[in-house]
């Protein structure tokens, strides 16, 4: 058997006005002069065999790697790296009609159609398409089966005749490769100089010079995300779409070509419809498609950038295991809120098996309440009481089942000096302990800790004594105006405090005081030796002072553009700000 083909070259075809157009890109054998000159050819008649379980990669380049579990994988080579392209393998029983049993019994020999159909190593298992990978084994033999006896039957005026009569052939090969609009973005980019997906490309392994006995047909490759935005506006199911897109793809191989002229457009426009009526399947052509889209004004969708639309995360697998994400400043917006925009993208990775967990500055009641008005709090939801989390700086860290597993709390006597300074000065402020917030006296600006950034309503106590010995305190909130905490409290306590606690912002108006050594990023550091995942596996989003060393330990740490200095420093990429869904932007952009 010959090897695979395996050298890429570009498209000789000019660009289509249409943005959903199949290329052509030709292929070439890795050393024609290893082949001999001509091979002996033998005319067979139109009898097709589709060999059972029949499935392999695509893409030359490469090797196989078996499993326990039948699959085949293979690498496809690129100039920058290489992807690998995955199918499931499943056996059928091999059934033969009388008609078959008849022919055999006469020696008449049979055209092997050998179909592959493959999935490229970022598509997720998702059951829509495996169960479609599945259909197609059946489906691409059918449409070559009656695409090549209208070969014969037929005259065409534009078509490309290099393969005609397909009886002289033993053996047909084709492989169909279902993808993400990256991977065909990739592939443009590459092979075409386009940076943009397409729906299908054809890419033509038949050489006309050789005679071989194996007609090498090609591969289709076919961005099933694009198809799934297809099927939408055009009103019928991805398999449909998928069905019309594999047919676009097969007529280019054998010669049709829609860019040459209108006549060659009018003849694979036919010729496209013709085959879906023969075959019963739904829906019009792709050119045909292409030019009602085009009537109603559809416009282009520019994929040349990297983020991820809403509602394709289905189409990708997750790059990391856990995202950590920041409350204040990050998840929510100036007014404290989560758009609707950034509680579907949090539900969409947690659908697609990302685990989303909260650090936060913030108790844990709060944040339950305010996912709670988005319907992410729960059971089924990102924060519950039995989920994990770091709260309040990292001063507490729930595990598995919601249970403690860390707590530190705040120097007795920094906590004194605090509440004395407090009433002397008349600037209020709240103490934090577990699900509590305590407090000496009541003030508008202590409401609003309640009101706006939903903390449990603070409890007035009526003197330092009796608050110091109410409770453990885990941290310190002072409340003031950004210029007051910049220009006084900030400084004062820094000095105060020495060694004894640490100093922290994570909104202009508050300073916060805490344990020293006190960090976000001890306590995800923590929860991850806890839940046994490394710090390669997660993402981080924040926003403040205190996200640092949390974005610091994450494998990839997104700063928003809203945020401090500090932070914008040591993070891997600078996203958008929290009141333009910078959290949904990184997840549709660098998780998947």
């Amino acid at each position: 058997m010959l090897s695979r083909l395996s050298l890429l070259l570009r498209t000789l075809l000019p660009p289509s006005p249409s943005s959903m157009a199949a290329r052509v890109i030709s292929r070439a054998l890795p050393s024609l002069a290893a082949l001999p000159s001509k091979l002996p050819s033998s005319p067979l008649p139109h009898r097709f065999h589709i060999p059972h379980s029949e499935t392999a990669s695509l893409f030359g380049r490469g090797r196989f790697i078996s499993n326990d579990n039948s699959c085949i994988a293979r690498q496809f080579g690129g100039r920058n790296g290489t992807a690998a392209v995955l199918a499931a393998r499943r056996e059928y029983r091999k059934v033969r009609s009388r008609r078959a049993a008849a022919a055999k019994k006469s020696k008449e020999k049979e055209l092997e159609l050998s179909v592959k159909i493959c999935l490229e190593e970022q598509l997720p298992e998702d059951p829509e398409i495996l169960d479609i990978a599945e259909m197609m084994r059946l489906n691409v033999p059918m449409a070559m089966k009656f695409a090549f006896e209208r070969l014969n039957n037929s005259e065409y005026k534009t078509r490309d005749t290099s393969i005609d009569d397909v009886g002289c052939f033993e053996t047909v090969e084709l492989s169909v490769l279902l993808c993400n609009d990256e991977f065909i973005q990739k592939l443009n980019k590459e092979w075409r100089d386009e940076d943009h997906a397409t729906d299908v490309l054809s890419m033509s392994q038949h050489i006309p010079e050789l005679n071989l006995p194996i007609l090498m047909l090609g591969d289709i490759v076919i961005s099933v995300e694009t198809a799934a935005r297809q099927a939408v506006e055009r009103g019928h199911t991805l398999i449909d779409e998928i069905r019309i897109l594999v047919v676009h793809g097969l007529l280019h191989l054998l010669g049709f070509d829609h860019e040459l002229s209108d006549e060659a457009e009018e003849e694979m426009e036919n010729e496209e419809e013709l085959i879906l009526k023969g075959l019963g399947w739904k829906g019009k052509g792709l050119i045909h498609s292409a030019y009602d889209a085009g009537a109603n004004g559809s416009p282009h969708t520019d994929c040349s950038d990297d983020r991820k639309r809403e509602g394709s995360l289905r189409f990708y697998k997750p790059k990391f295991s856990y995202i950590f994400c920041d409350m204040d400043g990050t998840l929510l917006n100036s007014q404290s809120q989560i758009s609707l925009s950034t509680a579907e993208a949090l539900k969409e990775a947690s659908s697609r098996g990302v685990k989303v967990v909260i650090a936060t500055g913030k108790t844990r009641p709060a944040v339950i309440n305010i996912l709670k008005i988005v319907n992410l709090a729960g059971k089924n939801g990102i924060i519950s009481e039995f989920s994990p989390g770091v709260f309040v700086q990292g001063l507490l860290v729930y595990g598995r089942q919601g249970r403690e597993i860390s707590r530190r709390n705040l120097d007795p006597s920094v906590c004194r000096e605090a509440l004395l300074y407090s009433l002397e000065h008349n600037i209020p402020l709240i103490a934090f302990s577990e699900d509590r917030c305590l407090t000496l006296f009541e003030h508008p600006l202590v409401d609003s800790l309640h009101t706006v950034y939903h903390e449990p309503k603070a409890e007035i106590i009526p003197s330092v004594k009796q608050l110091l010995a109410s409770s453990e305190i885990q941290k310190l909130i002072f409340l003031d105006t950004s210029e007051g905490v910049a220009s006084t409290l900030r400084p004062y306590w820094a000095e105060a405090t020495g060694d004894r606690a640490s100093v922290v912002q994570a909104v202009p108006d508050m300073l916060e005081i805490v344990p020293p050594g006190t960090s976000k990023g001890n306590g995800v550091r923590m929860l991850l030796d806890h839940l046994g995942v490394t710090p390669n596996e997660i993402m981080a989003i924040g926003d403040g002072e205190n996200d640092v060393e949390m974005l610091e330990l994450a494998s990839l740490g997104v700063a928003l553009s809203n945020g401090s200095e500090k932070a914008k420093a040591v993070a891997n990429v600078i996203g958008i700000s929290n009141d333009e869904d910078g959290v949904a932007d990184a997840i549709y952009r660098y998780a998947f």
